[in-house]
């Protein structure tokens, strides 16, 4: 059944003034509840995103019967949150499947933009102390910068290149290689890897690498899928000792920051939800919307909602042991994390 706020067809750029024109869209008529419901979010954080973005998505719909930035967001926000086809949420709000189609790649493309803006790594001084100081108090693990994950998001299968995009489950999916602070707001998203790559192949061409392996100071902490580094400090394999178990113990309370906070936004952006369908769009268009949830993610983090309130609570997935060959085995990395485990864990 379509919300009463306005009539929103397609039909008018056909008959014209026989219908209501699409600028006459008025959002303090929706009722809050309704906003949360159907649209995810607050009025307040909608109206914030409809300003952010207000510019791009005017400067995209240059045509006498534009539709307002304030449709073209709550048609995206309703199709992010609700996991509904865009034919679905188009008939929700009254528009089209074509008018909902623009809005949703309106609003992702405008959001992608943004993506610098609200998803950053800094490494000045401030940042860091502040890093180390939220992390030291999850679990007494000294030094970390951010926790770090590969996740997989699931597509319908590409037209080409389609054995790449198959992951180890044997379905399609992108994958997304993230880095969260202590209180789940995003540092990094490069979610634009085919599905099949190990999540070993993207740290190694990701920019996170490069920008993180010179790091003279802390360390991500990252599971047992990925190699242990100076920057990087992952589990111990088979701790032999209290203070290796505790070591551990540590290492999995905080890493597992990461993994809570993919799993609140897969709860809140449903889209992203594979139990509820896979995403019906190319590789290239999924990893923008993928990255667009990032970005409202921080947004709204940042704005002062809960990063967990939505949190899904089904078991976490242990990770595959990473068999690596003597020659690739990082001695500076071993005495480091052995000195941390002594000074820290004993």
């Amino acid at each position: 059944m379509a919300i009463p706020i306005a009539i929103l067809d397609c039909d008018l750029l056909l008959h014209g003034r026989g219908h209501k024109t699409l600028d006459r869209f008025d959002l303090d008529s929706v009722p809050d509840h309704l906003l949360l419901t159907q649209f995810g979010f607050p009025r307040e954080f909608i109206l914030y995103l409809v300003e952010i973005l207000r510019e791009a998505l005017c400067r995209r719909t240059q045509r006498s019967r534009a539709i307002s930035p304030e449709v073209q967001v709550l048609a995206a926000l309703g199709f992010y949150t609700s996991g509904s086809f865009q034919t679905s949420m188009g008939d929700t709000i009254g528009i089209s499947q074509a008018s909902m189609s623009r809005c949703v790649s309106n609003v992702t493309r405008a959001l992608v933009e943004k993506a610098p803006t609200f998803i950053t790594l800094n490494r000045d001084p401030s940042s860091t102390e502040q890093s180390f100081h939220e992390f030291q108090r999850v679990a007494g693990f000294p030094g970390v910068l951010g926790v770090l994950d590969c996740v997989q998001v699931t597509i319908k299968a590409p037209n080409s290149e389609d054995s790449s995009y198959v992951n180890k489950k044997g379905f399609h999916s992108v994958g997304c290689q993230l880095v969260c602070d202590a209180r789940g707001l995003l540092l990094s998203a490069e979610t634009h890897w085919p599905g099949g790559l190990r999540d070993t192949e993207v740290l190694e061409r990701s920019a996170l690498q490069k920008h993180l392996q010179d790091a003279e100071e802390g360390w991500l902490l990252g599971d047992r899928r990925y190699p242990l580094r100076k920057w990087l400090m992952t589990p111990m394999d088979c701790p032999e000792s209290p203070e290796e178990l505790q070591y551990n113990l540590a290492h999995t309370a905080t890493h597992e920051i990461v993994d809570r906070t993919f799993r609140a936004i897969q709860t809140r952006f449903r889209c992203l939800d594979g139990t509820k369908g896979y995403l019906q769009y190319s590789p290239e268009r999924s990893s923008s919307i993928l990255l667009a949830c990032c970005v409202l993610h921080n947004a709204s983090l940042q704005s002062g909602l809960d990063a967990w309130t939505l949190e899904r609570t089904d078991p976490l997935e242990q990770p595959e042991t990473l068999e690596q060959r003597p020659e690739d085995r990082d001695s500076l990395a071993e005495e480091l994390r052995k000195d941390l485990i002594l000074k820290h864990f004993s």
